[in-house]
């Protein structure tokens, strides 16, 4: 399967969507980020058609891989893909993670609006509600999404994919890590935790054993939420 996951705005956790839901679920499949900034920090114009032609040339040699689509890079994802007419079906599906601001709402709407004008079908536009709070329900503070939905029928709604806000996508910012990784290492941490000496010691891996126990939480919701996206 290959996923491209989107959206015009940023800050609605598209990364955390492509390394922590997607790939791990995906046979692992690896990620591809589409960024306009470079190693360097400078900035250069995004996608040209020779970089959109290896990107699809990439796809080509995969069997399942997601492609985490930079705020900056969209637009000129899209207007490639206006001119390699059918593209779009290189990807099986376009995951949207939306938030329930009224910026990235509205930018979602155009993020689904420009899918569809190039012909993406509403089976494979599929939104994802991130950093839901417990207590909040995601047909309330993202009602405008679910009015859109009603009118206009140009993706596909799924309001069991709602992703909580957790305390380990900060903990994880900017590491390597991943939740599955985390989950995946068979080190005896409470063994270590008893044999630590140093307080400094024991603090830290105080701290690792509390992120296992906040990924092992958090991988159940992804699992339901991966279910709830694709079925």
């Amino acid at each position: 399967m290959k996923v491209a996951v989107i959206n015009f705005s940023g800050n609605v956790g598209k990364s955390t969507v492509s390394r922590h839901l997607l790939a791990p679920r995906m046979n692992n499949a690896q990620v591809i980020a589409v960024e306009s900034i470079n190693s360097d920090g400078t900035e250069e114009e995004a996608i040209k058609g020779k970089q959109f032609g290896q990107l699809s040339e990439a796809l080509a040699l995969v069997d399942d891989a997601v492609v985490d689509i930079g705020a900056s890079n969209v637009e000129d994802l899209i207007n490639q893909m206006k001119q390699y007419r059918g593209s779009h079906e290189d990807f099986d599906f376009f995951v949207v993670p939306t938030v329930s601001k009224h910026k990235q709402q509205r930018d979602t709407i155009s993020t689904i609006e420009a899918l569809s004008e190039i012909g993406v079908p509403a089976k494979k536009i599929r939104l994802v509600f991130n950093m839901v709070e417990q207590d909040e329900s995601p047909e309330v503070i993202f009602s405008g999404l679910f009015e859109y939905y009603e009118s206009e029928k140009t993706f596909t709604l799924k309001p069991n994919a709602v992703m909580h806000a957790n305390d380990i996508y900060g903990k994880l910012k900017g590491s390597d890590q991943t939740i599955a990784a985390i989950l995946g290492d068979a080190t005896d941490l409470k063994e270590q935790l008893k044999a630590a000496k140093e307080p400094e010691e024991k603090l830290r891996i105080s701290r690792l054993i509390g992120i296992k126990r906040l990924a092992a939480g958090v991988s159940e919701e992804l699992d339901a939420v991966f279910k709830a996206l694709f079925k």
